[in-house]
């Protein structure tokens, strides 16, 4: 049994995080000491480095309950976890390509910029001009897939 600083060096999970995975139930509670440590297993390390790295890939906190409950029904199919993870790819790609427009935008502004006085500073003119949010092109978001599923007890 390690206590929750171990656990969060293992991990490089810092302490509070490791403490609202527990109130999210994405880790069991830990169990305490007489005097109100936690203590944890070291499947909880493994857990918490597979919540760690999923968190860094950028999956939300609901895929990640769904994916940690198909873990604890091995005979299940992949292709959940296939599926989430393809929205997660989906996801990454709009925002790499949103990124690349705001790049192009930028480099824009700043080649357009010749570096004279504020008062005719093109990169200020450009922010200044934008449109206001209800005056630009809107893309429907993309309806979420709902990834909470409901497993055989």
């Amino acid at each position: 049994m390690i206590t929750i600083g171990t656990l969060s060096k293992r991990t490089g999970v810092n302490i509070e995080t490791i403490r609202y995975y527990e109130r999210s139930r994405l880790i069991p509670p830990a169990p305490r000491t007489e005097s109100g440590r936690r203590l944890y297993k070291a499947e909880d390390i493994r857990r918490l480095t597979f919540i760690r790295h999923a968190r860094d890939l950028g999956f939300d906190i609901a895929a990640i309950k769904t994916m940690l409950a198909l873990q604890d029904v091995p005979e299940e199919s992949c292709q959940r976890v296939s599926s989430i993870a393809s929205d997660q790819l989906q996801a990454v790609e709009s925002r790499i390509r949103r990124l690349r427009g705001l790049r192009t935008e930028l480099v824009r502004m700043i080649k357009e910029c010749d570096n004279g006085k504020v008062a005719t500073c093109r990169i200020i003119e450009v922010l200044a001009d934008s449109p206001r949010p209800s005056e630009r092109p809107r893309t429907p978001p993309k309806s979420a897939r709902h990834h909470d599923i409901r497993l055989p007890r």
